[in-house]
């Protein structure tokens, strides 16, 4: 438990990773707030994290680009500590529409800590992600790992949000960054009443797997099998979002508790272990004794042949590691898929 119990704001906490880690926070002592504009989530999430912690939660509903709306929040709740979840994430869509992506990643943070300066709240948790690294040319990235440029207008937004953050720790007395660095986050809570919730198209691997595993998708693509790597598809690195959750939980701590050893200060949020897109498939036929139709089709554009994380940092500084199996990863995300055909 966190020995004094804090209040924090998390903005976009309605989403996959949102949602996810309210649960962690309220779990390890926190109160929070929670606000989102539902633009790329659902309220039966916020339904979902207050039957697993068995309470209601205080949420907005408030878009984090309308200041004014942000100000409200910042007006009636006191907190030190917010995590910006709140940001469009889907690299094809990005590339089709830059300006959306740059108006609303970057607006909504710039809101949030000039809110943060204005009313003297010192600690900014940035959720950002391995797309930074874009492609790399040594494995695995480290936090010193040189930035290559970014592939999509999407991971552009998450090097010049990290770039803000880092001088915005630097220009303010009593200013705090972290940026977590995540990898890919996979599988849902073990109670099936949160996970991730894709409008449309999914965008991320599992999803599509699920889907075409319940039918509502009739083969699964799989993009290229010439790269590079063992078996030709990409490598990645998939944690477990409750992982994820605890990570934030961790960051916080070190945030609030004053263990920071510098003002800015990043982190890797993966398992170190590299995982291939061919291999992944195999693993969630076996765990969830399923069939998967899939097929190989051309190289999609902009996908990195490979990237995973060293985590050691992060193991170190806050304290945390991966523990979740990968394949109770893969059964989790297919209950939640269960679940949502059930409700």
């Amino acid at each position: 438990m966190s020995s004094k119990k804090e209040t924090v704001l998390v903005s976009g906490g309605a989403g996959y990773l949102g949602s996810h880690t309210t649960v962690a926070l309220i779990e390890a002592g926190y109160d929070v707030v929670v606000i989102d504009n539902f633009s790329n989530s659902e309220p039966s999430s916020i339904e979902g994290v207050e039957k697993i912690v068995g309470r209601k939660i205080c949420f907005e509903e408030i878009d984090t680009c309308d200041k004014e709306a942000l100000r409200g929040v910042f007006e009636r709740h006191e907190f030190n500590t917010v995590i910006h979840f709140a940001a469009f994430k889907a690299v094809g869509e990005s590339v089709e529409k830059p300006l959306m992506y740059y108006q609303n990643n970057l607006v909504s943070y710039m809101n949030i800590l000039e809110m943060m300066k204005e009313y003297s709240r010192p600690n900014v948790l940035f959720s950002s992600s391995a797309t930074v690294y874009g492609e790399a040319e040594v494995m695995p990235v480290t936090e010193q790992t040189p930035r290559q440029p970014s592939t999509s207008p999407y991971g552009n937004t998450k090097q010049m949000a990290e770039d803000i953050l880092r001088d915005c720790c630097a220009a303010y007395d009593n200013f705090y960054g972290i940026a977590l660095r995540y990898f890919n986050p996979i599988g849902a809570h073990p109670s099936a009443l949160i996970g991730e919730l894709p409008r449309g198209v999914p965008n991320n691997l599992v999803p599509f797997i699920t889907q075409t595993a319940a039918g509502i998708r009739e083969c699964l693509s799989v993009f290229g099998n010439d790269y590079d790597t063992p078996d030709g598809s990409c490598l990645r690195d998939f944690i477990d979002v409750t992982d994820l959750a605890k990570a934030h939980v961790a960051a916080v701590d070190r945030m609030t508790q004053g263990k920071m050893k510098q003002k800015y200060e990043i982190f890797n949020i993966g398992t170190g272990r590299p995982v291939s897109v061919l291999e992944l498939i195999t693993r969630f036929e076996k765990a969830n004794n399923l069939t998967l139709p899939y097929r190989i089709v051309a190289r999609r554009p902009g996908d990195t042949p490979f990237i995973w994380a060293d985590t050691t940092l992060a193991n170190e500084e806050l304290g945390w590691k991966a523990e979740c199996d990968l394949d109770d990863s893969l059964r989790s995300a297919w209950a939640w898929e269960v679940h949502l055909h059930e409700r």
